[in-house]
């Protein structure tokens, strides 16, 4: 039985029995610099790269505006919690390869021991995780790339770009905005914050100083797992008193999407009618997310910790230095105020699709929910195709849009799941590398019919193999 103290050993004899990736059999056109380019460089981007190469399409790029690999993504910089919220054996990255797997990676260097021990996987190792999965796949990602303008052209986008703070730009046949929850939208900031100084408050999407925190009164807005998060760091990190208010009156509540629940609702969720998914989205929107037990732990463990249920804020203002709040019929002062709710999708808000935005279907086009199921900010998200491309307000006024495929928290309403997670990543993945496999044969069919009927091939061997062994009739004495 073969022995190794390498870790990566099963990883890289699972790439080797794989196979080499195969050629790249797109038709090359010289004015375009890339078939696909992926907008995000953490664990989605990087796994359509793998995708999309076992596919034999090359030229694909990942871009990131991000400074390096430790300030792309989430993990290193705006995540706060101390573990993952989804379950730890989920498939995704790994695209069917177990010896690629979170699990195969950690059991390697810590044992199948340590694995059954831990519930759920602790962020800063799923990040390790992630740059180990770059590195053993070979994958690259552009980092200090920013995409400022997307302009369509014929057959293919002019990308606007800002490399290393220089413009410059670049022409690619495809986009996938692997780009996280703020990719087609933004932080949504409560109205009642917006005249604040802004040295006083901060959305959980930013970076915080959190020691600055120390000795100080904190309020943070929200009821998700985000806001728990951040009190959790500010009171680990000498906040003097932590409030935390919710509109809702209380905390837990009913899981409402089932779709990941078994493979039936899973797979088949995306052709439901328009009706159902709205339903399903209006449903879990009114209910709102949950933090999972562990945040609220987190912060209970703390006496200087309060929570406020029942509880929006009416009005804030600045007096002394100060954030003072009135919420319901009691007045609160701040040092400092974190908001932690959440992001918009809107795709009219995003300067890089300003170019085509207003042509974009959104829900609001396509369905009018009942009355007491309307939502304005559901109804803001755009409403997808199946392989998550962007449709036509109108037909035929922007073809181009099926050629730009959104894999971030836009697609809720049409995909059901939190799509850019670990959990839409079997679902999703193939379908969109396999409709860009489609649209990018098709668009140069003419080429390809050439090739695959062309006469003009070099034989497999020649006659000389078998000439001898053919048969001759005997000739006639």
């Amino acid at each position: 039985m073969t022995t190794t103290t390498d870790p990566d050993f099963r990883a890289r004899e699972a790439l080797r029995l794989l196979g080499a990736d195969p050629e790249n059999w797109v038709f090359e056109r010289p004015e375009i610099d890339h078939n696909v380019t992926i907008v995000g460089g953490s664990g989605t981007g990087s796994t359509f790269e793998f995708a999309l190469r076992r596919a034999g399409i090359g030229r694909v790029t990942i871009i990131d505006a991000a400074q390096d690999e430790n300030n792309a993504g989430v993990w290193l910089t705006r995540a706060r919690m101390n573990k993952l919220r989804t379950p730890k054996n989920l498939p995704g990255h790994e695209l069917g390869i177990p010896e690629l797997s979170f699990q195969a990676w950690y059991e390697a260097r810590h044992g199948a021991e340590a694995y059954a021990a831990i519930d759920r996987i602790p962020r800063l190792l799923w990040a390790e995780y992630l740059s180990w999965y770059r590195k053993i796949l070979s994958i690259q990602v552009r980092y200090q790339t920013k995409l400022v303008r997307i302009e369509p052209a014929e057959s293919f986008f002019r990308l606007h770009l800002e490399v290393n703070g220089a413009p410059q730009v670049e022409t690619t046949r495809k986009i996938i905005f692997a780009n996280g929850v703020a990719g087609t939208g933004g932080a949504n900031v409560p109205s009642v914050l917006i005249d604040l100084p802004r040295n006083l408050y901060a959305h959980t999407s930013e970076s915080i100083d959190f020691t600055a925190l120390q000795g100080k009164t904190v309020a943070v807005l929200g009821a998700a797992a985000s806001a728990f998060d951040a009190a959790g760091v500010a009171l680990e990190s000498g906040a003097k008193a932590v409030h935390l208010f919710a509109r809702r009156p209380a905390i837990a509540s009913l899981p409402v999407i089932r779709a990941r629940g078994y493979p039936g609702a899973y797979y088949n969720y995306p052709e439901l009618p328009d009706a159902a998914r709205w339903f399903q989205a209006w449903r879990f929107n009114k209910v709102g997310s949950t933090p999972p037990p562990d945040a609220i732990e987190r912060v209970v463990a703390f006496s200087n910790f309060h929570l406020h249920l029942s509880a929006p804020w009416k009005a804030a203002h600045e007096r002394d230095g100060r954030v003072v709040a009135q919420v319901n019929d009691d007045v609160f002062e701040f040092d400092f105020v974190i908001a932690g709710t959440g992001y918009f999708v809107d795709p009219t808000k995003r300067p890089e699709l300003a170019d085509f935005a207003h042509n974009i279907a959104l829900w609001r086009d396509r369905y009018e929910p009942p009355i007491d199921q309307r939502d304005e900010k559901l109804a803001s998200h755009p409403y997808l195709g199946g392989a998550h491309e962007f449709l036509e307000k109108v037909p035929g006024s922007a073809p181009y849009l099926k050629d730009i495929h959104v894999f971030n928290p836009a697609g809720f309403v049409s995909f059901g799941l939190p799509i850019g997670d670990v959990l839409s990543i079997r679902r999703d993945v193939p379908a969109i590398v396999g409709r860009i496999s489609h649209d990018l044969f098709f668009g140069d069919w003419a080429h390809h019919e050439a090739r695959i009927t062309s006469d003009n091939i070099a034989p497999d061997f020649e006659e000389l193999l078998y000439a001898a062994a053919v048969w001759k009739q005997p000739a006639v004495a």
